[in-house]
Parts: C-alpha cells; structure tokens; sequence
C-alpha cells in the first residue's frame, strides 16, 4: 500500500481575476462619470455587470493607473465612488478601485485636492475612500 501525498484543488479564478482590464469599458465609465445622468441610466445592461472590476487586487489598479492621466483617473474615481453608491453589488469597501487610483496620483505629485476630497466624501459612505484602512 502506497501513502501519497493530497493536494487541494486550487479555487477558481473569481470572475474578471485572469482577464485584461477593457480599456474601452473604463473610457465609457469616464464618460458616465461626465454626464449629469444617474449611472444606472448612463450605461449599458453589459457595463452595468461588469462589477468584478472592484474585486480586481490593488496591484492590477496601480498598473492600469499608469495607463491615464490625472484627469482620466479622476474621471474613473468618481466613476468607482459612484458606481459604489448607485449600482448594486459594486460596493467595495476597503478593496475598492478609488484607492489605488489616489494612491497612484500621490505617487505622480498630483494628490487629490481639497475639493476632489469633499466630493469624494458628498457622494460616498463608504469610510474607505479615498486612501484606504490606516
């Protein structure tokens, strides 16, 4: 008789974990955080069920933060903030995308300004935003 060894499988990858993040999905969240509509009514069916997008780790964000400008990222917070707010099952908490984001700004020489804060803090209860858990 043989004793070997057991190995557990390895979870499944949570939704979204593998892929590439859609650089045109971000760009029309951009746009839906331009616009003065409620995001519900600003996307799509398929936009609105891309909710994984907040789960992705920190790292991933940090990476694709490179990717905008200042402006462009600013866009894709208020985008997260709201998103979290308006839309169900988006909410994020500590793991959300805003935070990288900010971080990321930092780290350029572009912290958010005061007013940014304050509208980060109007339009969201999550205690998170923007900087994270201390």
């Amino acid at each position: 008789m043989s004793v070997g060894a057991w190995e557990p499988e390895k979870a499944p990858q949570q939704s979204g974990e593998g892929e590439k993040i859609n650089r045109e999905l971000l760009q029309r969240y951009i746009s839906a955080a331009q616009s003065a509509a409620p995001l519900p009514e600003s996307l799509s069916p398929e936009d609105r069920q891309a909710s994984y997008l907040v789960r992705l780790p920190t790292q991933r964000w940090l990476e694709e933060s490179e990717a905008w400008n200042k402006e462009q990222l600013w866009q894709l917070i208020r985008f997260f903030t709201l998103a979290e707010a308006q839309l169900p099952g988006w909410d994020a908490g500590a793991e959300s995308p805003v935070i990288p984001m900010a971080k990321s700004l930092r780290q350029r020489g572009t912290p958010l300004d005061r007013d940014q804060l304050l509208w980060i803090k109007q339009h969201s209860d999550n205690r998170y935003l923007p900087y994270g858990p201390l």
